[in-house]
């Protein structure tokens, strides 16, 4: 099987001396990337399937995948001989939420937004150049039902991540702007350099950011950053509504004062400033 063009290869990795970090434990990072083949389009992989995805030589990858299926974090098909993530992976995302801070503060709020609006509620926090969602109020109006806790989406063409992007230093946004493939997803999408740094001032001005159709079709959200203690965006609370029930113009004016008052009192719950 050919490798994907971009992947390297244990030996390629290895030869890399120049550029590796003397701290970098590479057996670690060798079995995360093993672990990170998987994904909702490839829930089962073979063995030669995750030496290729995890650019790993099939001894290698045999070696690791017997390790994480000892520690119980992959299972083998004894008939197909693929192998899949087991429900113990999912101990580092209870982890994480049982330990952030800001899960733990936002949850009344979003609480309160849920059952004041009937409408879902999301906490998302930026990784890289993509929003992720960290915890999750859905309606009985919801739209999307295969975003959970933990889905990623683009930063640059979603409410949250525009809105922790406007409240980041301008060099610190066009870096991650930089970073992001920009392309449409749908005809709504922001995504020319230019008109996405122009929505960045507007957002920033206004406090919220809003994208209406920008990733999903029918969907209208309107999110604002939580801040920390230095005014640093590290999170976003945000409300999405259907299109078929609300116009962008009413999904605006009903819902940006909410998102932001309910993202200010996170941020000063936490001893954040403006």
């Amino acid at each position: 099987m050919a490798r994907k063009a971009g992947k390297s290869t244990e030996n390629e990795t290895d030869a890399s001396s120049e550029d590796r970090d003397p701290l970098l434990v590479q057996s670690v990072e060798k079995a995360f990337r093993v672990l990170s083949a998987f994904d909702g389009t490839r829930p089962n992989l073979s063995l030669s399937q995750i030496a290729d995805e995890a650019g790993l030589d099939m001894s290698a990858a045999q070696r690791f995948t017997h390790t994480l299926t000892k520690l119980g974090y992959l299972s083998k098909n004894a008939d197909t001989r693929r192998f899949e993530l087991t429900v113990k992976s999912l101990d580092f995302g209870y982890h994480y939420t049982r330990a952030s801070s800001l899960v733990e503060r936002g949850m009344p709020y979003l609480l309160h937004l849920s059952k004041e609006t009937e409408e879902t509620v999301n906490l998302t926090v930026l990784d890289d150049t993509d929003i992720v969602f960290v915890s999750r109020f859905m309606s009985r109006h919801v739209l999307n039902n295969d975003v959970i806790t933990g889905t990623r989406l683009p930063a640059y063409c979603t409410a949250p991540g525009i809105a922790i992007l406007a409240s980041l230093p301008g060099d610190e946004a066009s870096a991650i702007l930089d970073r992001s493939p920009l392309h449409p997803y749908t005809p709504h999408t922001t995504w020319q350099p230019d008109a996405l740094r122009e929505k960045l001032q507007k957002s920033a001005v206004q406090g919220y950011a809003t994208a209406f159709e920008e990733y999903f079709y029918g969907d209208l959200s309107v999110a604002a950053p939580v801040l920390d203690a230095n005014g640093r965006p590290y999170g976003a609370i945000n409300i999405a509504v259907s299109r078929s029930r609300y116009t962008p113009e009413e999904a605006e004016q009903r819902f940006s004062a909410l998102v932001t008052a309910a993202a200010r009192s996170i941020s000063m719950a936490g001893g954040a400033r403006r």
